[in-house]
């Protein structure tokens, strides 16, 4: 019989430890997430904004050495991150592989223009630098027309300053919740040995000697719990660095490795103070308020 009620206490035990260690994996997994959000927004939105194109194109008779010249003056730009010859031709293949119909069968002949793409640095994909931009291009005899998408550009930079705004208020309340969370499963833990606290304290123990044996316990879960947490970090992290190169998440190694090293030290650090105050909290209940 008593055999039987141990192995019922330690399946008990074994149980709790597990949902302790699990809650605070997934707490801190998630927290880590928004981690990762946070540290590559602002490359995120870079590589949507570097995508917006400035077409510059050209008359018919404008002549190669001046294409060359405005190419290797905007390559040289400052604001210019990468510029592509386009010509006509190529432009005629490109809305073929489009729309699957070959327009100049029914034209006979090649209506489109040789052209110019330019991508800016993402710093400088504003409605007054794209202005600027094509003021310049326009200055140039041999070019026709400037083309762009203005409400794309507008749209896309008050969409970027909306979703930095929210997702700092989100994983400032995250982070709250996810100390409330682990702080609850941790004090459930320290709940069930209640009647052991005030045990201890009754034959003489002092609060530091009750204490320790439980945050030692609760920072050894932390540890495991954060483990396994930035294991799932780092295969989510893996992923999206193969799915997704071009964002080079993995560019500034200092700042993953920063963020890990934080996403451990939180499972510890919350552990830790969450059972200092849960075991105070029943040495300094009287006996009879311990069933309430």
């Amino acid at each position: 019989m008593s055999s039987y009620f141990e192995k019922q206490q330690k399946r008990r035990l074994i149980s709790s430890y597990f949902s302790v260690v699990l809650s605070i994996a997934l707490v801190l997994f998630l927290l880590g997430l928004l981690g990762i959000v946070l540290l590559n927004a602002k490359k995120v939105s870079d590589h949507f904004k570097e995508q917006v194109v400035v077409t510059i194109y050209l008359k018919e008779n404008a002549k190669d050495i001046e294409v060359k010249q405005l190419e290797k003056s905007l390559a040289m730009s400052d604001y210019v991150k990468s510029t592509e010859y386009v010509s006509k031709e190529q432009a005629a293949e490109f809305m073929k592989a489009e729309t699957g119909e070959d327009f100049m069968d029914f034209v006979g002949y090649n209506p489109l223009q040789n052209s110019i793409d330019v991508h800016l640095k993402a710093d400088y994909v504003t409605s007054e630098h794209l202005e600027t931009v094509s003021a310049e291009a326009l200055n140039k005899k041999f070019v026709d027309e400037v083309s762009y998408d203005n409400d794309l550009v507008n749209l896309m930079n008050d969409n970027v300053k909306k979703i930095s705004f929210w997702v700092l208020i989100i994983s400032a309340l995250f982070t709250v919740i996810a100390v409330l969370l682990i702080n609850s499963s941790l004090r459930l833990s320290v709940y069930s040995k209640r009647f052991t606290i005030k045990t201890m304290q009754m034959v003489g123990a002092t609060k530091h000697f009750i204490r320790k044996p439980f945050i030692w316990k609760s920072i050894r879960l932390g540890i495991v719990g954060a483990t396994l947490a930035l294991i799932g970090m780092a295969v989510v992290l893996y992923y999206l660095n193969q799915t997704f190169p071009e964002l080079q998440l993995l560019a500034k190694p200092i700042l993953v490795i920063l963020l890990f090293a934080f996403i451990f030290a939180l499972g510890i650090i919350i552990t830790w103070i969450s059972t200092h105050f849960a075991t105070q909290r029943f040495l300094n209940l009287r006996t009879d308020e311990l069933y309430y």
